[in-house]
């Protein structure tokens, strides 16, 4: 039989065990908060805006889209626009240079907010990568030693040793034409090994060509052929959280085709307006 104290102690527990499910079953608005956090945190303009800084993942070694000029700084087609970019957004620039085969791994990782490096929007990377409009456009050549005159068109890369960095687009291309493609870890690299005698060619955008050569007038490269393809070059962002920042890139890029300002650049960088197609 139940006694005073026994009754109250069991009619304290019952009631704190009813407080407790009220408190466990009103999840209702914890979860909604929690699920507008977390979708707050996913907004990657939110959170770049919110930190005050836009970080920029590039190489810094491909001249002229990226690279230090003779004083040490970096510069460059894409790093210009990288800095037009950030001031529209009214945040600094924070570039973080690396090795191309790590910089589209570090977009997806979510350690660079983009990638400002002429990377062509093939249909692979659109599938894994959420793009913004073109700000450049792009013609590959394939450049060969002056002796060199057994490579004469795209299809002649059959069998011939070609360079690039591995996941590049010039390493498919080479690849799609039956060329075998020994990696490298930047540009100066692969002018090196053409210099050098020990591979047959190398793929590359043309500004590329005309640039190394207004560099270096001596050096004994040509072009060899042309792919008839032309490439659109853009801004790639990791899929997920990136809708708001993919529009307002594409406003503040339309913005800077429409006032002159990316062929200005291009004009500076290239000798020539590649904005357009």
């Amino acid at each position: 039989m139940m006694n005073r104290r026994t009754f109250q102690l069991a009619l304290s527990a019952a009631v704190i065990a009813a407080v407790m499910g009220m408190s466990g079953c009103s999840k209702e608005e914890p979860a909604q908060a929690q699920t507008q956090a977390s979708s707050a945190a996913q907004d990657l303009l939110e959170q770049i805006r919110a930190k005050g800084e836009i970080v920029i993942a590039t190489e810094g070694t491909w001249s002229p889209w990226t690279f230090h000029d003779k004083e040490g700084k970096l510069t460059g087609y894409d790093i210009e626009v990288g800095r037009l970019i950030a001031q529209k957004l009214g945040v600094k620039p924070q570039f973080v240079e690396g090795k191309w085969d790590g910089l589209l791994a570090g977009i997806s990782a979510g350690r660079y907010d983009i990638m400002i490096n002429g990377v062509d929007m093939t249909p692979e990377r659109q599938k894994a990568y959420r793009f913004t409009e073109p700000y450049a456009y792009n013609r590959t050549v394939v450049m060969v030693s002056a002796q060199n005159n057994s490579i004469k068109s795209m299809q002649d890369l059959k069998g011939k040793v070609t360079a690039n960095t591995i996941s590049s687009t010039y390493a498919e291309i080479a690849e799609k034409y039956g060329a075998k493609v020994d990696g490298v870890d930047d540009l100066n690299q692969t002018f090196e090994l053409l210099l050098s005698g020990r591979i047959d060619a190398t793929l590359n955008a043309e500004v590329v060509y005309y640039d190394y050569m207004k560099v270096h007038p001596q050096a004994a490269i040509k072009i060899a052929a042309i792919d008839e393809q032309v490439t659109s070059v853009g801004i790639p962002l990791k899929k997920e959280g990136t809708e708001k920042l993919q529009t307002e890139l594409n406003k503040i890029l339309s913005d800077l085709r429409s006032s002159g300002e990316l062929t200005k650049l291009s004009n500076q960088f290239f000798g020539t307006d590649i904005s357009k197609k």
